[in-house]
């Protein structure tokens, strides 16, 4: 498939959009299931994009930095698995795994970036003590402005190159390990999951947890619901968490029971 100069030009700059959110915007705009329908209707399949974005969220949902450590970047690695699934035709599991590599090449470019960087925050130190915000804004867009043209070079190179290569080179892998790189892929999005349930989930909620697999089960098994099955259980779980919310709340302001001012409106 032929792609014109729009197209490179509207990956380019979603890319470098995309790359800034990430540090300073902070819409949630890089999000790859953000990302992936938007980069898929630039390329002509929306319903690739999404699910691809989908499938890479779900990898990516216990990811966060701490400190100078970086994850595998998400926006490379969500825009490159997106071009690999429409341009090269791998499955979603398959597209996920391949995109790693290209994540890990933007985790290095920003941390490539941050090094750089240090110094000069001596600059900004010095602009600060002169009470100059416009030498701090000018710190900041430069930065901002390298990483995007970081990120949108190297997406675009490998749309450029991956448009054909990645096809030719698809086709001269083995069945086996294509297969081998949808099954890695598959199990990433369960890892992501667990990683982020590690950190969130308490003894607590361990009874909604089981309930709203049993409750999807359910509802998936009757034909007539599996289409709106993911909103059935997104609004039953609205519903669950907001009626814990209001009992939490009332039990909050009817303070502790046997209250020496207990019953004294009654005078009794």
């Amino acid at each position: 498939m032929d792609y014109n100069a729009l197209q490179i030009l509207l990956i380019f700059v979603v890319t470098f959009i995309a790359a800034i959110d990430q540090f300073s915007f902070l819409e949630s705009l890089y999000q790859p299931i953000v990302m992936g329908p938007v980069i898929g209707a630039i390329l002509g399949d929306m319903q690739t994009g999404l699910i691809v974005g989908a499938t890479y969220q779900l990898m990516t949902i216990g990811n966060m930095p701490v400190g100078g450590a970086q994850p595998p970047n998400a926006v490379i690695g969500g825009i490159v698995s997106v071009i690999f699934a429409i341009t090269s035709g791998l499955e979603p599991n398959a597209a996920v795994a391949a995109a790693i590599p290209f994540a890990l090449l933007g985790q290095y470019g920003i941390t490539l970036l941050f090094t750089v960087m240090s110094p000069v925050m001596a600059k900004a130190d010095s602009y600060a003590h002169e009470a100059n915000p416009k030498g701090i804004e000018r710190i900041n867009y430069i930065s901002m402005a390298i990483l995007g043209a970081i990120f949108g070079l190297v997406v675009v190179l490998f749309f450029l190159a991956g448009s054909t290569f990645g096809k030719t080179l698809t086709e001269a892998i083995p069945t086996w390990f294509m297969d081998g790189l949808g099954v890695a892929g598959g199990m990433m999005k369960f890892v992501g999951f667990a990683v982020l349930l590690r950190l969130m989930l308490s003894r607590d909620l361990w009874g909604f947890y089981l309930a709203g697999f049993a409750l999807a089960v359910i509802i998936v098994s009757n034909s007539a619901l599996t289409g709106s099955a993911l909103l059935l259980m997104a609004l039953i779980g609205f519903c669950l968490a907001f009626w814990d919310y209001q009992i939490q709340t009332k039990m909050k302001k009817a303070g502790p029971v046997g209250s020496d001012m207990e019953g004294e409106e009654d005078g009794i």
